[in-house]
């Protein structure tokens, strides 16, 4: 039963920090109440995308010697400090990116990697399928906030600073009750460790052509994915649609972000890390791409949907594809390194899209450039990333990391 209500309480963290993916149903009021361009609400989000990966790496380590009730209960407590903060910056950009971009970008990266670790040492046999399920709830956050921002500033016509305010307080309390829940299975008095066995050295591991792989190709889906959501009401918008319509996009987008996330894990399991990454990068860079073209507003709804599922796929094949890789005990050590190619895309990326679309005047451009990024990124993924999962030779921790988590599991089940 524990095993449950600890999945439950990481999806529900996961819920919460994923509603930063409705973050362009701030940017009309930001920029027509506070006169930030698209530029500069492209920036803050990016900002809180690299915060967000930069503080995961010190985050999975702090995990290791903490244990995740701990160190998720202090990214909740970062999370609701900076959109209260936020609240009182008086649409000020530098403090929206201190306060929204920073705190809160900082919060979710303590918090992210702590559900994903415990849901998989609680399910070993289907690290994939539990993977996906709890970055699903992530996905999923924008389909919540982006409703209920539009409620707030459209039907109540309250400010978005005081919605800001209302996200920070229920929001980041429900986040708080949420990671106190987290622990792992067989956990002693000992700061909630579980007895873990010690990381070891990870930098052979970093230096493996099959981890390259898995940073670039995230890099990759992530970029044109952050492009797309970053600016996504905008951008439909600018297509024509209402923005009723342009705010439903958001939801699709956040729907089709959960869904991917579970079936791409469900798929990993059947066909293997190789060909999950390969197949997701050729479906996100066919709906980027497809995105370019004029159509009626049904079929944008559609691709919209389209490119939600394919990056959602970039939040589960390559966590599951480093635990195929490395094992599940490196993971929280090697894969906030690799999620640093989200960083990175979360930083040029949504900002990148903003300027084109100021200076241009159309968002068009960047998304040819996003999908061109993805295809290339495939191809050449083909020729490097390994299609035989054969751990390094100093690789010991993994194997007995896994035997440590099944025991462990059979002893509290």
């Amino acid at each position: 039963m524990k095993k449950w209500i600890v999945l439950v309480a990481g999806v529900t963290l996961q819920l919460i920090f994923g509603g930063v993916y409705a973050w362009s149903a701030f940017v009309p009021a930001l920029t027509e109440q506070y006169g930030l361009s698209n530029g500069e609400c492209g920036f803050v989000f990016g900002v809180i995308i690299g915060t967000f990966t930069i503080v995961m790496i010190p985050g999975g380590r702090l995990m290791h010697r903490w244990g995740p009730r701990i160190v998720a209960t202090a990214g909740a407590i970062l999370f609701t400090s900076g959109y209260v903060a936020a609240s009182l910056s008086g649409g000020n950009f530098l403090l929206l990116l201190l306060s929204i971009g920073v705190l809160s970008g900082a919060g979710i990266g303590a918090g992210y990697v702590c559900p994903l670790t415990v849901a998989m040492k609680w399910f070993p046999n289907n690290k994939g399928l539990v993977m996906g399920v709890a970055v699903a709830g992530f996905g999923g956050g924008a389909i919540v906030l982006s409703f209920f921002v539009q409620y707030l500033l459209q039907t109540v016509q309250l400010d978005v600073l005081q919605v800001f305010r209302i996200i920070g307080i229920g929001f980041g309390g429900v986040a708080v009750v949420s990671s106190l829940m987290l622990s792992n299975p067989g956990h002693t008095s000992e700061g909630d460790r579980g007895n873990m066995p010690p990381p070891g050295n990870i930098k052979a591991y970093l230096l493996t052509d099959k981890f390259g792989s898995l940073a670039l190709g995230l890099f990759a889906a992530t970029f044109a994915g952050l492009i797309t959501v970053g600016n996504l009401k905008p951008i439909l918008e600018d297509a024509g649609l209402e923005p009723a319509a342009a705010t439903l996009g958001i939801a699709l987008f956040a729907v089709g972000n959960a869904a991917g996330r579970i079936f791409w894990g469900r798929l990993s399991d059947r066909i293997g890390p190789r060909h999950s990454v390969l197949f997701s990068l050729l479906a996100l860079g066919m709906a980027v791409f497809l995105l370019l073209f004029a159509m009626p507003a049904p079929y944008m709804l559609t691709l919209v949907v389209l490119t939600g599922l394919g990056f959602g796929a970039a939040f589960v094949v390559y966590a599951s594809s480093v635990v195929e890789y490395f094992g599940v005990e490196l993971f929280p050590l090697l894969y906030p390194v690799c999620f640093l190619g989200y960083g990175l895309s979360g930083i040029i990326g949504p900002g990148i899209g903003g300027w084109i679309k100021d200076v241009l005047g159309s968002f068009a451009p960047a998304l040819g450039i996003s999908a061109a990024v993805v295809f290339l990124s495939c191809a050449l993924l083909a020729f490097t990333l390994p299609a035989e999962i054969e751990p390094a030779p100093e690789d010991t921790v993994p194997r007995e990391a896994d035997a440590f988590s099944k025991r462990s599991l059979k002893e509290n089940e």
